[in-house]
């Protein structure tokens, strides 16, 4: 059933500021809330877009946790921000809201520089257990903290990434008593509603049932008969039975973590008794709760992928806005996603690997024709890297599909797996550069740095589809390993399927060239496209200046260097990336190495934390939008001009 904006008073969640006021009312207060609060995410997200159904399927769960814990000082470490808006509306930034995901507004993700209630930077899944068990650890032995709760909310699919798994395996191996939240809303509940299976979850978590559990354990451990191997023996072997008078196996068992659940995510009411019986348990124990992305919007609840981050859209309809009729160029991931496909066509050795982002990177055009060729293999991107190196081993050409953000975590797998091997896989870095509202936490922006220092891994940036689609193919032939990076959203061209040839590796272009030009911008990637038109405007005002796109930073265009610095007087470089060991550091290094010393001024993001706004507000402060192109010019042309 639709949640109607006007059907639903927001009388609760107008007093409420802080946690504190949140406990101040009773438990059935609580499903009034929990609908106010859907109401105000619906109504604002509509209007100033964000993550939709995850964060609407996650609020009774943290009206609950607010309500039954004491935060900011019991801590609760979110993994990912997706979930996590209820969580932030309830901790003193309900007006702060409106602007979430803006240039100086609220993040969209935690971030415990914006609040004390944001307990750990949560942008990339699968660290919330890890850090959670350390606060945890933490507090046991910090005077006055010791009786502090410290709760780890973790989704079904971060759970599946490897340190996930290490945090959980490292939870049971040190004394500490954090809870795991797992928030299943991949799994449907309608099997473990019976009357047997709700009799043994209100046993196992009831206050009188651990009592004398915990009596029996003091007993037996003073008698010698219990210790602390016999211990997980036995949780080892309780488990067991739950497993198996609920039908339901889960991997806690062999890790002597208590396993409670699976219990209705969207039942605020039950989820408050459960918290309140549990709170005080000792040891690592984890709690399942099941619930629905999207839930109280039915068009999020019947297609929750397509509204994790649906844009701008009618409240009352569902009907996304802002789409235009007129034709527009494609996304790159899209020229990515078609020119794969195409490839595949041609080779049947080509095949495809992405890490939980099958749509997001378009592998998905693979997957829907030649599924046994596309690999999607959850959020692992250490082993999807190390998996194209196994398959790349096996005679295959992998073409590995990854936001630039998140291929960080797979640093070690490129070196050791792929690149000191010499493997031919194809690393298709997406999101590369200022990706805009995601933030700190998404921008693209230290690939160039950290995968130039490798050893035999070449690094190209297309500035438009062709090229994109020539390096794609050009790679098919390659013996060694290729970074290709190219940014989020729009590419240049409407019609943009060109016949897709080989380049010649190492070798950019001139694309503008004007008579007596003292002044060189070396671009790389899109970049290419804002150096053109600054280029247009210093024309106008009788400013020379010749524009490359130099496609490769390793191997660079040497060529073109040592012409530029015999004909130029002056070099701009423009990158959308790191500055600190970026492309403007590989031009200025090979003009040292030819023993030249032409001034450089390199464009790019400073060695600063960028926070989120629109790319283009991003891009201008970062000063290498096309006025600041611009002014830099004019700036090195008027120091010319002196000399």
């Amino acid at each position: 059933m639709d949640l109607k904006l006007e059907s639903v008073s927001t009388s609760l969640l107008s007093k409420i500021n802080s946690p504190s006021d949140l406990r101040k009312l009773s438990v059935d207060q609580l499903p009034q809330l929990c609908s106010e609060i859907r109401e105000f995410l619906i109504s604002h997200l509509s209007q100033n877009p964000g993550h939709f159904a995850s964060s609407m399927g996650a609020v009774d769960l943290i009206v609950a946790l607010h309500y039954v814990y004491n935060t900011p000082d019991d801590r609760l470490v979110w993994d990912v921000g997706h979930q996590a808006y209820a969580h932030k509306i309830l901790t003193g930034r309900k007006e702060a809201f409106a602007h979430q995901r803006t240039l100086n507004g609220i993040s969209g993700f935690p971030n415990p520089l914006e609040s004390e209630a944001d307990t750990f930077m949560a942008g990339h899944a699968g660290n919330s257990i890890s850090a959670a068990l350390g606060m945890a650890i933490a507090d046991k032995s910090t005077p006055g903290h010791e009786k502090r709760k410290t709760v780890a909310v973790i989704g079904d699919a971060s759970i599946s990434g490897g340190l996930a798994f290490e945090g959980l395996n490292n939870a049971s191996n040190h004394p500490n008593n954090l809870l795991i939240v797992l928030n299943d809303n991949d799994m449907s509940i309608d099997s473990n509603v019976g009357a047997l299976h709700s009799y043994l979850s209100d046993l196992t978590t009831s206050a009188g049932y651990n009592r004398i559990r915990n009596k029996m354990a003091g007993f037996f451990r003073r008698k010698g008969i219990l210790t602390d191997q016999r211990k997980r023996a036995i949780i080892r072997f309780n488990n067991s039975i739950k497993s198996l008078v609920s039908k339901k196996q889960n991997i806690f068992e062999g890790l002597n973590i208590r396993y409670f659940g699976p219990i209705d995510g969207h039942d605020v009411v039950k989820l408050v008794k459960v918290f309140r019986e549990i709170k005080d348990m000792e040891g690592p124990r984890l709690l399942h709760v099941c619930t629905v992305k999207g839930k109280g919007y039915k068009t999020a609840e019947e297609n929750p992928a397509a509204w994790h981050a649906p844009g701008k859209f009618n409240p009352e309809t569902g009907e996304k806005l802002g789409k235009s009729d007129v034709p527009q160029p494609p996304l790159w991931q899209e020229v990515f996603g078609e020119t794969l496909v195409e490839l595949a066509k041609k080779d049947y050795k080509v095949v495809g690997i992405t890490a939980g982002m099958l749509s997001g990177t378009s592998l998905c055009n693979l997957n829907d024709v030649m599924p046994d060729r596309a690999f999607d293999v959850g959020i692992s991107e250490g082993h999807a890297v190390t998996f194209a190196g196994g398959l790349a081993a096996g005679g295959k050409k992998p073409f590995v599909a990854i936001y630039s953000s998140f291929l960080q975590r797979a640093y070690d797998n490129i070196i050791h797996d792929v690149a000191i091997q010499g493997l031919p896989v194809t690393f298709c870095i997406d999101r590369a550069g200022i990706v805009g509202e995601d933030g700190v936490t998404h921008h693209g922006l230290f690939d160039l740095p950290y995968l130039n220092c490798i050893p035999g891994m070449k690094i190209a940036s297309p500035a438009d589809e062709e090229t994109m689609r020539n390096l794609m193919f050009t790679s098919l032939s390659l013996k060694s390993p290729l970074a290709i990076r190219y940014p989020r959203g729009k590419a240049t061209k409407i019609d943009w399927k060109s016949p897709m040839h080989e380049i010649e590796i190492g070798k950019g272009r001139k694309i503008v060239e004007n008579n007596n030009s003292r002044i060189a911008v070396l671009t790389l990637g899109p970049s290419l496209h804002d150096a053109v038109k600054a280029s247009e405007i210093l024309s106008d005002s009788g400013i020379a200046t010749d524009v490359f796109d130099m496609i490769w930073m390793k191997p660079i265009d040497e060529e073109i260097l040592l012409s530029v610095v015999k004909n130029y007087k002056a070099v701009v470089t423009i990158e959308d990336g790191a500055l600190e060991g970026g492309f403007g550091s590989v031009v200025l290094n090979h003009f040292k190495a030819l023993g030249s010393d032409i001034p450089v001024k390199s464009l790019g993001v400073p060695d600063r934390w960028i926070a989120q706004g629109t790319v283009n507000e991003l891009k201008h402060i970062c000063g290498y939008d096309i006025d600041n192109i611009v002014s830099s010019v004019k700036e090195i042309h008027s120091n010319l001009l002196k000399q």
